[in-house]
């Protein structure tokens, strides 16, 4: 039996395979392609594809597919068979150097925010030769990006890959600047802790809320919830462990870098995390891992959630994207190093960091803005909305004694570059963790907290490239053209910092002091997707992302459009889910359980006069009260769907489905969990949260 090394990457048309398959000069030609951003030979691409066909039949293939990632956040595939006919009514198994660079989906039904219309169909995949094929189902799956035929981006892969090239150019403008002529590449690393909810297969389908919207629309809170922590890394239980053990099989097989598995703050909830990746091969494995979560808990009798916010009451689910910077040679940019020459590049690039978070802070809270993050954000589970950064003391300090020209007090104490006092080398944990930042300094990478568990990476992550590839555009600016470099350097690093340590939070982001504190910073502090979605095409945003070539205007506001219809959508269908299961089970139950109650009544009255039924008169009226005030609250949601207007503007549609739609459900789940208390279990026509959360 092989053991998990051997097996890692099996399914996967890897660096390995490929210096194995393909002739020298084709492998040297492709990895020129990836690695220096070359174009690819039509010739070369013609010998990849059939070294891949052989393999892909070899590992059982019998399609292939552009795989790729369309506005809808989730991933799409149009299968087609190797086989090609022949004139004799035999086939060939075939698949040329064109099926592999470039496919045409039907793109009509897919979102492009007014890009184009409905009746313009045609649309076109390009293979991305920097993350590997692989084979998933008995099909080959060649990573792609999506665009029109007008050639705008319809997919998430597109702008990713253009902000990591935006990035590379200014950072090696950097770099060079420091004596680094050996690098020519620098890339964004992530990886992306994934956190979920395991439960049972059974409990799910007796719940529509689960089934259409992710999330349960009623519940009240069990006896017992998180408030004892003996959940966060207990032991794994038997049927978890099972699922887990058979997840990190089918992700290794797949090239995913599954390396850490625990169980997570909430009861059935769990958390995964990966080794880091060039961010778009991150990008593509973080979609694989959710897509293989659902498939491997099915197996196992389970059902995996991904929804920010399954469970009221309980903490939700997140995705920390652990960002960092490195180059071909092997260098993290974020990391402190070991000499004072190190520190000062160092110090250039975190000053970079800090730059684009401040500047650019409204573009990251719009990044991670939707329906069910807005759930979770702000909650004592995930970081608020305001935007900041967690440096910790030692880091901050070496930041003030740079911005006051004073000597940092250590008892280690060289003189670098810049004429200040700093450490030649940071401990990888000078500092505590702070979980209730947004954006936290954690070694020699910054931990992007605010993801929502079912979203893809590749947006923030782009809005991230983007704010710093400008930040190092201005360096490179102002540096390239000093008579005194060291001079130039102090200086700028200087003002910098001193300009933008507004941002730099170290405290409890979930004291309520801390949003006055915010507030008078001039840090924003944007609650939900309604108030962010805005920012989005701000004209300086549009003017970020255009300058790099990494959105044109036309296709920033075809992704807000999306944004906010998405966010209409969303809503509208718990709405109706709600309704439906308040009129066609909460209501007929409570119903039957009161006829239960007066029956009890009249029994007792009817047996006699003499005994009292003061108690089940009681339940009645309190069942009574709280059943009208629960149909009052119907009829007032009922309502508020009816008066949604598709012909207002999406913004208006989506500040009425938050100040009306929404604010309705709110009132209507009230008074069904009031019920839930009262109605005896039997009546109750859905499993409860203790049913659900304690027995996973």
């Amino acid at each position: 039996m092989r053991n998990s090394c051997e097996r890692f990457g099996e399914c996967v048309f890897n660096d390995a395979v490929m210096q194995k398959r393909l002739p020298k000069e084709t492998y040297k030609a492709l990895k020129r392609t990836t690695e220096e951003g070359r174009s690819l030979d039509p010739a070369v691409a013609g010998v990849v594809a059939n070294a891949m066909k052989d393999w892909a039949l070899e590992m059982g293939a019998t399609h292939y597919t552009h795989w790729f990632q369309p506005m809808t956040g989730i991933t799409a595939e149009k299968h087609d068979a190797f086989i090609k006919p022949r004139g004799d009514g035999s086939v060939s198994l075939e698949f040329s150097g064109k099926e592999l660079v470039q496919g045409e989906p039907d793109a009509s039904s897919f979102p492009s925010g007014g890009l184009r219309a409905t009746f313009e169909a045609r649309g076109y995949t390009a293979w991305d030769p920097t993350s590997f094929a692989f084979i998933k189902d008995g099909t080959l799956c060649i990573p792609t990006a999506f665009c029109s035929y007008g050639g705008e981006a319809l997919d998430k892969k597109t702008p990713l890959l253009r902000s990591m090239q935006a990035l590379n150019k200014q950072a090696l403008r950097v770099l060079k600047l420091f004596g680094n002529a050996d690098v020519s590449n620098v890339y964004p690393t992530v990886g992306p802790e994934q956190e979920y909810f395991l439960i049972d297969k059974e409990d799910y389908k007796k719940r529509p809320d689960l089934i259409n919207t992710g999330r349960t629309l009623f519940g009240a809170k069990p006896p017992k919830g998180q408030e004892l922590d003996d959940h966060y890394f207990g032991a794994i239980r038997p049927c978890v462990g099972d699922f887990m053990k058979e997840l990190n099989e089918e992700l290794w097989k797949l090239g995913v870098y599954s390396k850490t598995e625990h169980n997570e703050v909430a009861p059935a909830q769990h958390e995964m995390a990966p080794v880091f990746a060039t961010v778009n091969v991150a990008a593509d494995h973080n979609q694989l891992t959710m897509e293989v979560m659902k498939r491997v808990a099915n197996k196992h009798g389970l059902v995996c959630l991904l929804h920010e916010k399954p469970f009221d009451g309980i903490n939700g689910s997140g995705k920390h994207n652990n960002y960092s910077l490195s180059t071909n040679t092997g260098v993290n940019l974020l990391d402190p190093g070991e000499t004072p020459n190190e520190n000062a590049q160092f110090l250039l690039f975190l000053a970079a960091m800090i730059e684009a978070v401040d500047n650019y802070q409204d573009l990251l809270r719009v990044s991670i803005a939707y329906a069910g993050n807005d759930h979770r954000l702000g909650a004592n589970e995930a970081p608020p909305a305001i935007i900041s950064m967690f440096l910790g003391d030692e880091l901050t300090a070496v930041i003030e004694s740079i911005v006051s020209e004073s000597v940092y007090q250590n008892r280690e104490r060289v003189q670098m570059l810049l004429g200040v006092d700093v450490l030649p080398e940071f401990s990888k944990d000078n500092t505590d963790r702070n979980r209730t930042s947004p954006f936290a300094f954690t070694g020699n990478k910054f931990e992007f907290r605010s993801l929502g568990s079912s979203q893809s990476i590749s947006g923030p992550n782009t809005a991230l490239n983007a704010a710093v590839a400008e930040s190092l555009c201005g360096f490179a600016d102002e540096l390239e053209n000093a008579s005194d470099f060291t001079f130039a350097l102090n200086a700028l690093i200087r003002r910098v910092l001193k300009e933008h340590k507004r941002i730099i939070f170290n405290g409890n982001g979930y004291d309520p002091a801390w949003v006055e504190e915010a507030r008078k910073r001039g840090l924003l502090n944007m609650k939900t997707t309604v108030d962010a979605a805005p920012c989005y095409i701000s004209e300086k945003n549009i003017a970020l992302f255009t300058k790099h070539h990494i959105f044109s205007k036309a296709e920033m506001h075809s992704r807000y459009e999306i944004r906010l219809e998405k966010y209409v959508k969303v809503i509208n269908i718990e709405a109706l889910c709600m309704m439906d299961m308040a009129r066609r089970m909460i209501l007929p139950a409570v119903l039957e359980y009161s006829k239960e109650v007066a029956k009890e009544a009249e029994f007792k009255k009817n047996v006699s006069t003499s005994i009292a039924v003061d108690t089940e008169m009681s339940m009645l009226e309190k069942l009574s009260t709280e059943t009208a005030s629960l149909y009052a609250a119907m009829n007032m949601l009922d309502q508020a769907i009816a008066g949604q207007n598709g012909d207002l503007e999406l913004m208006e549609q989506a500040a009425y489905t938050h100040d009306t739609i929404l604010a309705a459900m709110t009132e209507v789940r009230k008074y069904a969990d009031v019920l839930e208390g009262l109605v005896a279990k039997k009546y109750w026509p859905m499993p409860t949260y203790q049913d659900i959360l304690m027995y996973v």
